[in-house]
């Protein structure tokens, strides 16, 4: 049986379509958009405000929480959408195999003793830049370089705030992968030979 695979990724690195597509090749569940569907449900929120606070947090997201605590007990829709988004990785884990991206999925694993491999994706800011570009298009008065840099950042925050570590720190990953130098192509070959030699 294969083990359960978590991708972390840069923004614009491809660690989403490297997860889509170890997935179909090992034919077993990817969870991106599908955690979003099932933590709306879950937690009453609608899905653009999960998508929003799924993995990012701000300054002003704690200086909130910090100030509520500091008069009452108060858990802000972040923190409900977090516990949500745990809940339903947590679930998709016990069922079996699957691909996982993202909001904290290799620290949920590893805290709940679930054995899994975890990925980082990363690549240099030329290969983002155009991949981003090729993904989205070029937006009027956006700076590529500066939205990538402002992504990263959010999910850096956003992992330190509810795990307490660093987002990126090659300590936390099984595998640290360059979709820029090696190609999207070789990064799914090595996850999904490391999975198959995983689940022998």
């Amino acid at each position: 049986m294969y083990p359960i695979i978590t991708i972390s990724r840069e923004f614009g690195s491809g660690g989403h379509s490297i997860g889509e597509k170890v997935a179909e090749k090992l034919n077993i569940p990817f969870l991106d958009g599908e955690i979003v569907n099932k933590t709306a449900i879950d937690s009453g929120y609608c899905k653009e405000l999960i998508e929003e606070q799924g993995e990012t947090a701000t300054m002003a997201n704690k200086w909130f929480d910090v100030s509520a605590a500091s008069t009452m007990y108060f858990q802000s829709p972040q923190d409900e959408i977090f516990l949500a988004q745990r809940k339903v990785i947590l679930e998709a884990a016990k069922q079996g195999p699957c691909v996982i991206v993202g909001r904290c999925s290799d620290y949920i694993l590893r805290r709940a003793e679930i054995p899994c491999i975890n990925v980082l994706i990363h690549s240099d800011m030329k290969h983002r830049k155009a991949r981003v570009l090729e993904r989205y298009g070029e937006i009027k008065d956006v700076d590529v370089e500066k939205r990538i840099r402002k992504k990263d950042k959010q999910r850096r925050t956003y992992y330190r705030y509810y795990t307490d570590q660093h987002w990126g720190d090659y300590s936390n990953y099984d595998l640290a992968l360059d979709s820029g130098t090696l190609g999207e192509e070789c990064c799914i070959d090595i996850i999904c030979k490391l999975a198959e030699m995983r689940s022998k």
